[in-house]
């Protein structure tokens, strides 16, 4: 019974986060503004398309809205899961719901169910997740994407260096072997989900990031 109810527990807390974050975002934003964010640009759902087609404002919404889910799934709903279902948990089980948590609403952004399991590549949402969990190796990640944009203005590469540095970052603060285990994980998930991009940058025909207003009938994928 011990072990059935950890499992029952551990399962809501899972389908919980998965649902959290696979609020499609990008998509709902794109519709509000008459747009489908999948028929265009890379036809990711995710802040740096729609800051591509739609502007700024709708780039930044997105990007924040989809952090938060990430945050949300770990600090407000994990919780109130384990403190409606399982309060008697002690801190180890917890932690575990948390790590569980955290990696499903990454899984929820990139695969929504609402979109046929086909979603974005997770950075701002695993940001979230980060903030949440192991704020001090963000702080070093996002110095990398900062800089990496700053010198190149391609985002996915930036993207692609702060995932490859997270598991890093996690050992250098001092994060248990869990935790640096489960970064590593999120990190590989982000860098394959870039797989085109990492085509696209071998053959010099990514996109540099621009702010603009909606697309020109020309502009390249991203």
């Amino acid at each position: 019974m011990f072990v059935l109810t950890h499992i029952l527990v551990y399962l809501v807390v899972a389908v919980a986060a998965y649902l959290m974050g696979s609020i499609p975002t990008g998509f709902l934003v794109g519709k509000a503004e008459g747009i489908d964010i999948r028929k265009v640009g890379s036809g990711n759902i995710g802040a740096t398309n729609v800051f591509r087609y739609l502007g700024k404002g709708p780039g930044v919404l997105v990007m924040l809205v989809d952090a938060a889910k990430g945050w949300i799934a770990v600090r407000v709903v994990t919780p109130l899961i384990f403190q409606l279902l399982a309060s008697s948990f002690g801190e180890g089980a917890r932690d575990v719901g948390l790590i569980l948590s955290a990696v499903c609403a990454v899984i929820g952004h990139n695969y929504t169910c609402w979109l046929n399991f086909k979603g974005g590549k997770g950075i701002a949402t695993s940001a979230g997740v980060l903030v949440a969990m192991v704020p001090y190796s963000l702080l070093i990640i996002l110095a990398v994407w900062l800089i990496v944009v700053a010198l190149t203005r391609y985002v996915s590469l930036a993207s692609m260096l702060a995932s490859f540095t997270l598991p890093f970052a996690a050992w250098l603060t001092g994060e248990s072997v869990t935790r640096i285990v489960v970064t590593g994980s999120m990190a590989a998930l982000a860098i394959y989900k870039h797989k085109a991009n990492i085509q696209r940058l071998l053959n010099g025909t990514e996109s540099k990031i621009v702010f603009r207003k909606a697309a020109a009938s020309g502009a390249s994928k991203s």
